[in-house]
Formats: structure tokens, C-alpha cells, sequence
């Protein structure tokens, strides 16, 4: 166990010092929050049901953050360090496999925590962000949102050849995602027939469950999002699994 602590703080290390992983990660969701808030503000208005926009925006920009870590960060990350044979000289190590693999998992979910730290103390300091959920509630959905999507981080990084295509894949799954889940831009505005599509995409169960959660709605107003997620992350073991290379 030791030696996985040591490895994650040295993966930590690595992470904030790639500019465009950290900034995506801890950077680009607060620009979102002030530029946003900005112009709405955090007034209640009925529009957002009886909330305002930063008390909806912060869950929604937590979801940003984590996909990005899963599928930006951990595919590019995995993928690069295979191409580069980084995880072949790892697996010479003493470490078990387990414990290399579970080192990058800790690192990216500790990252993804740090950004949603982030947001909620920008949040609640400029613009009174309101919370009436439960907060172990909360971070459970947001652990099960974080591991869905970094199973599917290791998904691509294990089908795609070289980091390279893996990067170009995850910007082609995330961007969509993106702005049509809800995670950038409020649900809200997007047309009814084109809400109707987005609860395909992965990520727009991971709003809705966590706005949900965030404003006080209970587990059972939410089961459709937690038994998608879930099914995901079973999914998502079970091919990584088969497809993950060392090399």
C-alpha cells in the first residue's frame, strides 16, 4: 500500500505539472462559472425551478470535470504511457498490477475532487451558491459518476492503438457530450425534441443525478441515472478487462 501511495503522489505531481490536463481539469470549469454567473447570476428564478443558475451550474460543471478526467485525462494518460512503454517498465517493478493501475485511478478521482472543491468554494464565496441535498449523498453519486467514466477511459485507451488516436477519439465522444448533456450548457435551453436524444449520452445521466441530489431529491427519484451508471461501470470493467494492454 505504501508503494501505491507513493506512486500516486508522483502521478500527482505529473498531473499538475501537464498544463493542459490540470487547466481543463481545475481551470476551465470556474471560467465556465464566472463567466456564466456573470451573466445570470444566482438569482431564483423559475426558469431553473425556483433555483438559481450557479445552484444548477455547480453539479452540472462537476459532471464537465468528470468527464474529462475519464475520458481526456485517464485515455490519453493510459495511452500514452503504454505507447511509450511506460507501464511495461511499471510492470517490472515489485508493484503489483493492481496496484499501478489503481494509482492512476486514485490520482485522476483525487484531481476530479480537487475540481470540484474548487468550484464549490468559488461558488459559495462570490455567489452564495445553495445546497439542500445531503452531501454523503452527493459524493456517492460522484464517486459512481467518476468510475463509470473512467472505466471507459480505460476502454479506449486499451482499444486504440496509440495515444494519439486515443486522444482524437475521446475529443470526438466528449465534445458532443458536452454541450448537448447539460453539463455546459442548461438542459433547459436546448428544444424539447432535441432533449429527447440527449438521454443516450452518458453524460447527461450524470447531470441529472447530480443536479437531482444537489437540490434534495432523493435516490428514488433518480433510479433510471444510478441503474444506467451502474450498468456502465459493470460494462466497462468487464471490457477493459479483456481489452487493457501493457504494451
Amino acid at each position: 500500500m505504501r508503494g501505491v501511495w507513493k506512486l500516486t503522489l508522483v502521478e500527482i505531481k505529473l498531473f499538475l505539472r501537464e498544463p493542459m490536463a490540470a487547466f481543463f481539469t481545475l481551470v476551465f470549469p470556474l471560467m465556465m462559472l464566472f463567466l456564466f454567473g456573470s451573466i445570470y447570476g444566482n438569482k431564483p428564478v423559475a426558469f431553473f425551478g425556483g433555483i438559481g443558475y450557479v445552484d444548477t451550474a455547480v453539479p452540472a460543471f462537476t459532471a464537465m470535470i468528470i468527464a474529462t478526467s475519464g475520458l481526456l485525462s485517464l485515455t490519453i494518460q493510459v495511452a500514452t504511457y503504454r505507447e511509450k512503454r511506460i507501464l511495461r517498465r511499471l510492470r517490472a517493478t515489485p508493484l503489483r498490477p493492481q496496484a499501478i493501475l489503481s494509482a492512476q485511478v486514485m490520482t485522476i478521482f483525487l484531481m476530479t475532487v480537487l475540481g470540484m472543491i474548487l468550484l464549490l468554494v468559488a461558488g459559495k464565496w462570490i455567489y452564495g451558491v445553495r445546497f439542500s441535498g445531503n452531501a454523503v449523498s452527493v459524493f456517492i453519486a460522484f464517486t459512481l459518476c467518476s468510475l463509470s467514466f473512467f472505466v471507459l477511459g480505460f476502454v479506449l485507451a486499451g482499444l486504440l492503438p496509440t495515444a494519439r488516436t486515443a486522444q482524437v477519439a475521446a475529443m470526438v465522444i466528449f465534445y458532443p457530450m458536452l454541450f448537448l448533456s447539460g453539463a455546459a450548457i442548461p438542459l433547459e435551453v436546448l428544444p424539447e425534441t432535441l432533449r429527447n436524444y440527449t438521454q443516450f449520452l452518458p453524460l447527461t445521466h450524470v447531470v441529472t443525478l447530480l443536479r437531482g441530489l444537489w437540490i434534495g431529491d432523493g435516490w428514488g427519484d433518480h433510479l433510471t441515472e444510478v441503474i444506467f451508471l451502474t450498468a456502465m461501470l459493470i460494462v466497462g470493467l468487464v471490457v477493459s478487462a479483456k481489452t487493457f494492454r501493457w504494451e
